[in-house]
C-alpha cells in the first residue's frame, strides 16, 4: 500500500517526549552538566530526553491520540523508568 492518505482517514503528526522519571540516574545529563559548569555556566541540573516525531493516519484526532498513547506504552517508553508526554496535530 502507498504512503498516501487512506480514504476516510486524516494525516496527523505526533511529537512525543520520553524522559527519565525523577530519581533515576541520567549519566548523559550529568556529563553535560559538568561540561557546562567547566565552561563557567551556572547550571544546577541537565536532563536528557528522547523526542520522536511520527506521521500517522487515523479516522479522527481522538483515535490518533489513542494510537500514540498505545505506541508509547508498548514500545517507546519503559513505564518502569520513563515518563512521556505527547501532542498530536492534524497535518494540513
Amino acid at each position: 500500500m502507498s504512503t498516501g492518505e487512506l480514504v476516510g482517514f486524516k494525516s496527523y503528526r505526533a511529537r512525543i517526549e520520553v524522559k527519565l522519571k525523577s530519581g533515576y540516574l541520567d549519566p548523559e545529563g550529568e556529563t553535560s552538566r559538568k561540561a557546562l559548569v567547566d565552561l563557567r555556566y551556572k547550571v544546577n541540573r541537565v536532563g536528557t530526553a528522547k523526542v520522536y516525531e511520527i506521521d500517522l493516519q487515523a479516522p479522527s484526532l481522538e483515535e490518533a491520540k489513542r494510537q500514540v498513547d498505545e505506541m508509547c506504552m508498548r514500545l517507546l517508553a519503559n513505564p518502569v523508568k520513563d515518563d512521556y508526554a505527547f501532542e498530536v496535530k492534524e497535518m494540513k
